[in-house]
This record gives C-alpha cells, structure tokens and sequence, in this order.
C-alpha cells in the first residue's frame, strides 16, 4: 500500500510538472506575458525585454506561438534581421540597433503570443501577448414597419440592431426613452449573434422582442454599441425609432373647422376622430328635423364631410360613428353645429319715389340668431348716411336720387353682415349737363356726338341728324347716346341737336361744330373744345364714358408750326445790336473811341435822348394769341398798338422791331 501510494505521489508531480511546461521551449514554468495593445491597421512594436541589453541581442530568434506551438518568424543576427518565409515575411522590420521588431499591417489574426529568445546558453524567453482592436462602424437600426399589436400574448419584433466590421465583438445595449432594457419573461427578449468577416472583423446583429401596451405608441427605441479601444472603452448609438403600435378606440369625437363661431359663407370641415389605431371606419350622419332620424352624409375620401359655403340649414345635430373591424366594436359620439346667418334683408318701400322736395322713409329688416346693427350708406360715394333700421331723407332734391344700401350686420360674430340695395327715384323732367356745347372739327371726317342725360322716369333722347345712334342705360335713371355721323355743311350749318323727353317733360343739348383751320383754332387744342363748359375737343359730352368712346372715332388735328423760334432769333439779333451801339457810343463819350478823320465827332441828338434804344411793337395776329402783348395788369391791347420799349426789355413776340424815338 505504502508503495502504491508513493507511486501516485509521483505521477501527480510529473503531470504537474508537464503541464506547466507544456508547449513552452525548455520545458520550464513561463511568467505572464507582457500585455502590447494595437489597432487593425496600425504597426505593433515588439520589444524583447528590458534583460537583453545590445550587447546580448546580437543574436536572438523570435516565435509566433499558436495552439502551444511556436514557430521561427524572424533571426537577428549581429544586429541585422532576417525574415522567415511564412506569413510574417513581409511585415517584419528591425527597429533600432536592438532586436525590437516592427509588424506593420495588424490584422485581427495576429493577436497571439510573440516569444523572443537569445541563442546563448540558458538564455530567458521573453513573451509578448499582443491584444488587436477596431472600433464597429456606426449601428445600424431597422423598425418593425408593419407594427405591433397589444392584444399579442407573445414579445414581438420591434427593431433590428446591426454593429459591422468591430473587433472584438461590441457589447449591445437595447434602450426605450433613454432608459436600459433588461431581459423579462413574457416582456422583454434581446438576441443577439456574431458573424466572422473573411477580414476576421465581427459584424453584429442583435434584434430587440417586446410585449408592447398603447402607452408605448410614441415610445422612442434605440441600441448602443459599448468597445475598447487601446486608449480607453467607447460607446456608439444608433438614431432613435417609433414602432407602429396597434389599439382598439375606447372613444370617438367630432372636429369641426375653423374652430369658433361659424357664419354663413365659410368653408366647415366636419371629420371624426378616434384613440384607437388604426383609425376605425367612420361614417357622418346628421339628424332631419322634420323627421328627427339620423340620415347618412356624403364624405370624402378622407372621411370628412365638407359644408361650403355654409348656410344655416345646416345647423343641426351631427353623429360620428366608427366601426373597429378588428373588434367589431361600434362607437358614436353626437355634436350640436350652428351656422350664425343674417338672411332676407329688406326695404320697404321696394321701389321708393317722390317728388322733389317731398320726404321719403326708408325702413330695414333682416332675420338673423343674433343680434342685428343696421346701417345705411350712399351708394355712389360709400358715405355713411345714419344708423339704425330706419332712414329720413327730407326736403328732396334731384340729386338725391340713386343707390341706397342697407347694412345688416352680427356685431358679436366678426365678418357676418348682409347687405340690400334700393333706388330711390325722384321725379322730373330731364336733366343735362349744358345747353350748349362746341366741337371742333374738319370737314368730311367722322365724329362721334354723344349726349347724356337723367330723370325719373328715364328719359329717351332723340337728334335731329338722320343718323341711327346707339344708346344704353347709365344707373337706375340715366341714359347715353352716342351718334356717329359726317361732317357736312349743312350740319355745320345747323349744328346737331340733342333732346331728351319722359313724362314729366323734355330738355335739349346743341352741340356746334366748328371747323379748325390755321386762322381759327380751339383756344386750346390738347385739353378744351368748349369755351362755355370745357368740354374736351372732338368730344361732346361732359361725361368720361362718353369722351371715351368719342375718341375711338375721331382724329386728332395737326397744330401749325409755331414762328416763335424765328421771332425769338431776330429779337435777341436786334437786341445785340442795340446793346453793341450803347456800348461804341460809351467809348466815343469817354474820348477813347476816334470817329473819322479827327478821331472826335459828336452826335447831333439830344443829350437826353443819346443812350436810349426803344422798340416798336407791331402785331398781326388774332387777339386770341395776343396773350404775350397783355399790360402788366394782364389788360390785353389792340394790335396795332405800339410799345415803346428800354433797350435791357426782353420782347417775346414776331411784331416787335426797332424803332428810334423821335
């Protein structure tokens, strides 16, 4: 027994002992690996220890250690390095005059364990464990599109989290509104899986499974990737996600817009809501009010039933019914709808009348829910003539007649009014705007003669030219003719008259025509044809309508050139002349100017009469344009009138001259 015992005893030693010598050269227990962390991509410095000093390290030998097995992959050899063939053979370097070696390159493959040995006897193995990383890519997240349902008894998809391309393989977080999720039976299932890339990076993938309640409709999910890097641990998140969550409604409701009051004329959107997703089938039903049954509206696509415009007939209780198919469930919801409206405005008398001078009252009625303002106005101008439902107009003129209008108006609902025109018409013979009138014109053209005039009742205007002419309304009481007609000497010899007849009697408008030539012209060619009213040339009539259709017909006349440069240019020349004379005969008084032989000469004039230059004013034309010729009182002289004039006097005019006084 003793010896089995000892037997035992020494077998448990040698298996201890082979077991700490175990793929380790010598056979001897190897202390901890020096730690050497690096970047895929980057360069790994591998350093043979602090014991080897360069006078050792002339020549030493490094391994690769994989599985316990360690292989040849660089010599140095009196300070220089040789590779090995292998798959280190191009990455290896020699740096510095030590035996330290450069990896250039790092791949997830080579995290293993370096060995460096010197050749001489009883040498120490130095051991390097190199550690290799890369930070994964940003992660992905992909929803659950379709959604999920609360009334599902299992935990449901509710996003995919992917990391690619990361070493080692990052550790995943899963979040809902920035707090952690954890694993709960029935509640809450994370899975997740790696994959090895042909580039020996790990891509990721980890899917998110929940049991989710209504509450988590607008709930906010995303996953977090945790990894170290050599110079520290880091995280990275991905964007945040909303899944689909499907409820069955427990309430529906009416929206009405615009939200407030509503009136007559608005565009009204009716639509039914619900709290359940999705959105059950509505349908809109409003209740008759003969009948008091509910009776189905007409939606659109949308399921919103548009009043426009609004009117108030439509006033009245409206139903929202929604149907939730998956359930079956049947859920309504009535709403009162009330269009404020002002409606059947009227004024009575409907067709007021008087004589001038007389009284008329004016009465406004209007229907309405609210509470009514009137208003009138004048119809021509918008002046506001009073308030209230009642309006007196006393001691009645002409131009009283016309437009009047009654404003109806819902002061507590903005924007709500109505509004009622009425004519009041006042009796009398026919109004015109003169009794006569002038239009210049040229023979054998084509004129246009128009003629307005007013009254109650409306009149009807005839001409004495036989010519048809063409006539149409002007307001409640006026009327417009206009006759086309040839220039003739016998109308210019007659002229053309304008008579305008009603029941109460009759007025008449002559309109002369006047033929334009270079002797007689329009005082003023561009803006007036008639020295008594001012009416425009060419046009007869007072009225902008009918100047505007005057001048479609006729022409405008050529004016004559004016003389006026010519007269200018031999005023200024005389005027030259007269200041050079003053000028010479200075210079004769002042014995610096020789006259003839002698050089001094006098002038037989008077003295008081030697330095004055006059000028006489002729004139031959019209006293129409002798406008230039008035006195300094604006009096207007006769043409044959004479001026005499200082030699500084600037004539303006082709009838002065020069004349010496005598």
């Amino acid at each position: 027994m003793e010896l089995s015992a000892l037997l035992c005893a020494f077998l448990l030693a040698a298996c201890c002992c082979c077991r700490r010598a175990a793929g380790v050269p010598g056979g001897v227990e190897q202390p901890t690996p020096e730690l050497v962390e690096v970047e895929v991509g980057s360069t790994a410095i591998l350093k043979c220890g602090p014991s080897h000093s360069p006078g050792n390290s002339s020549h030493v030998d490094w391994f690769s250690v994989q599985k316990e097995k360690p292989t040849l992959i660089f010599r140095v050899h009196q300070g220089k390095g040789q590779s090995e063939p292998g798959e280190y053979q191009h990455r290896l370097s020699l740096q510095g005059r030590g035996a330290t070696l450069a990896l250039a390159h790092v791949t997830p493959y080579d995290e293993r364990i370096f060995l460096c040995r010197g050749k001489r006897p009883r040498s120490q193995e130095h051991r390097i464990q190199l550690q290799v990383y890369k930070a994964p890519e940003e992660p992905s997240i992909q929803v659950n599109a379709v959604g999920i349902s609360v009334n599902s008894e299992e935990p449901e998809e509710v996003a995919t989290c992917v990391g690619r391309n990361g070493y080692p393989v990052p550790q995943v977080t899963w979040y809902k509104n920035g707090l952690p999720l954890k694993e709960k039976k029935n509640r809450v299932h994370i899975q997740s899986s790696q994959t090895v890339e042909s580039s020996g990076l790990y891509t990721l993938r980890s899917v998110l499974k929940a049991q989710l309640v209504k509450e988590d409709k607008d709930a906010r999910f995303y996953c977090e990737l945790s990894y170290r890097l050599p110079r520290g641990n880091h995280m990275k998140e991905s964007r945040e996600v909303t899944v689909p969550v499907f409820y069955p409604a427990e309430k529906v409701w009416l929206e009405v817009a615009p939200v407030g009051m509503l009136k007559e004329g608005d565009r009204v959107e009716i639509r039914c809501l619900a709290d359940g997703n999705p959105p059950p089938h509505f349908s809109i039903s409003k209740q008759n009010p003969r009948t008091g049954e509910m009776e189905e509206e007409n939606i659109d696509d949308n399921g919103v039933l548009i009043l426009e415009p609004a009117q108030k007939e439509h006033s009245g209780l409206y139903e929202c019914q929604g149907l939730d198919l998956e359930t079956t469930q049947s859920l309504r919801e009535k709403q009162e709808l009330l269009v404020n409206y002002v409606s059947d405005v009227r004024v009575s008398p409907p067709t007021p009348t008087d004589h001038e001078g007389g009284n008329l009252t004016l009465m406004c009625k209007a229907e309405s829910n609210q509470a009514l303002e009137f208003q009138w106005l004048r119809e021509k101008t918008g002046e506001v003539l009073g308030k209230g439902p009642e309006l007196q107009l006393h001691h009645l003129k002409r131009e009283a007649g016309g437009g009047y209008l009654c404003v109806a108006s819902a002061p507590s609902v903005p924007g709500l009014n109505r509004t009622q025109l009425v004519n009041v018409a006042i009796y009398g013979s026919p109004w015109m705007a003169s009794k006569e009138r002038k239009l210049w014109v040229k023979e054998n053209e084509m004129v246009s003669l128009s003629c307005e005039a007013s009254g109650y009742p409306r009149p009807t205007i005839s001409w004495n030219v036989n010519s048809t002419a063409r006539q149409q309304d002007k307001g409640s009481q006026g009327v417009l003719s206009i006759l086309n007609v040839l220039v003739t000497p016998e109308l210019l010899e007659t002229g053309a008259e304008c008579v305008a007849s009603n029941s109460m009697g009759k007025n008449t408008t002559v309109i002369f025509l006047e033929l334009v030539n270079l002797t007689t012209l329009p005082p003023d060619s561009n803006t007036t044809a008639d020295l008594s009213t001012s009416t425009p040339l060419r046009t007869s009539t007072a009225s902008p309508l009918a100047r505007a259709n005057s001048t479609s017909t006729e022409k405008k006349l050529p004016e004559p050139e004016s003389k006026g440069v010519v007269i200018v240019a031999v005023i200024v020349c005389i005027l030259v002349l007269a200041v050079l004379g003053a000028v010479l005969y200075f210079l004769y008084k002042k014995g610096k100017l020789p006259c003839g032989r002698s050089g001094k000469q006098e002038i037989t004039q008077p003295r008081s009469h030697k330095s004055e230059i006059v000028v006489e004013v002729k004139s031959d034309k019209l006293p129409e344009e002798m406008g230039l010729l008035q006195g300094s009182n604006g009096d207007k002289r006769a043409p044959g009138d004479q001026f005499l004039l200082p030699a500084h006097s600037s004539p303006q005019h082709s009838g002065w001259r020069q004349k010496p006084l005598k």
